[in-house]
Parts: structure tokens; C-alpha cells; sequence
């Protein structure tokens, strides 16, 4: 498995203390993400459902990082957890700053890795000698 699965794998374990703590202690998800708001626990199990899939995003992606509509899902989830957390900081602010960094070296980490290595996972097949006659 090559570094950026190795990355993924530790991003998708990472997320999935932040599904536990939207099912089972939204207290500390409260204290860890959202500090400046009131949660219910139907706010942190919702959280937690939302985080669970980009979890299983990136460890599908870190197994199939050939795989390109999967990597673009991927890609794009970090781009949304972003946005989302940049809005709830900055419009809604119900994050404090040191919450928000956290999740941006994440995020911005994945996100400038795995466009670097947009194009080095594609399955090269060889073209068969057969085509050739038919062209």
C-alpha cells in the first residue's frame, strides 16, 4: 500500500473516535468540535452517521486508490467536512479557532496529497497486439 492508503487508513481511524462520540458521549464532541453551541443527541448521532461514511470513504479509497470515481468521492468529502467547518467557524461560529485547526491540517493535508497524486493510480493495461491489427 502506498504512503497516501497509509494516510487515508489513519484519517478514516481518527474519524471513527468522532463517530463514537456522536452515538455514545456528546459531551466531548461538544468539547472537541463543537464548543461554542448547545448539541442534542440527535446532532451528535446525526455527526456521527455523516462521519462514519467519510470514514468508510477513505478506507475503501485507501484499498482502491486506482479506482477514480471513489478517489473524486473521497477527494470531495474532505472538501465538504472543509466547508462545513469553515462556515461553522466563521458564519455560524459555533467552533473555536484551535477546533478548526485541527480539522484543516487534516483536511488540507488529504486534500493537497491526493491532488498531487491526482493521476499516479490509474491501472495501465497494455493494448494487446490484436487491437492493433484492427485499427
Amino acid at each position: 500500500m502506498r504512503a497516501l492508503g497509509w494516510w487515508l487508513m489513519l484519517v478514516g481511524t481518527l474519524r471513527l473516535a468522532s463517530v463514537w462520540f456522536g452515538f455514545f458521549d456528546i459531551w466531548a464532541l461538544r468539547l472537541a468540535v463543537f464548543s461554542s453551541t448547545q448539541m442534542t443527541e440527535i446532532h451528535g448521532r446525526t455527526f456521527g452517521v455523516w462521519t462514519l461514511l467519510t470514514c468508510t470513504l477513505c478506507y475503501l479509497c485507501a484499498f482502491n486508490l486506482d479506482n477514480k470515481p471513489l478517489y473524486i468521492a473521497t477527494f470531495l468529502s474532505f472538501i465538504y467536512a472543509l466547508g462545513h467547518f469553515l462556515t461553522e467557524y466563521f458564519i455560524y461560529q459555533t467552533m473555536v479557532a484551535a477546533n478548526l485547526t485541527t480539522v484543516a491540517i487534516i483536511a488540507g493535508t488529504s486534500l493537497v496529497w491526493m491532488l498531487v497524486e491526482w493521476d499516479s493510480h490509474s491501472i495501465i493495461t497494455p493494448v494487446s497486439s490484436n487491437s492493433k491489427k484492427s485499427q
